[in-house]
């Protein structure tokens, strides 16, 4: 295996942990804002994850949390 064949494997292998960790959610709501309104303000990470994070409390069917 040569340098470039493994940056490529190291790269997917972090594009699929970053998928099943749902890290990368935030980067698509970022390129969604921008691309739909440069203008708007867009959140910081920590108040989106928090926005999310309330969200999936409020909504059983969404959240960990069975009541």
């Amino acid at each position: 295996m040569t340098g470039a064949d493994v940056r490529r494997v190291a790269g997917r292998i972090r594009w699929y942990v970053r998928e099943l960790t749902g890290e990368s959610v935030y980067d698509r709501y970022v390129a969604h804002a921008r691309a739909h309104d440069p203008e708007a303000p867009v959140l910081s990470r920590r108040a989106f994850e928090h926005a999310r994070m309330d969200a999936r409390e409020a909504d059983p069917r969404e959240g960990f949390r069975c009541c």
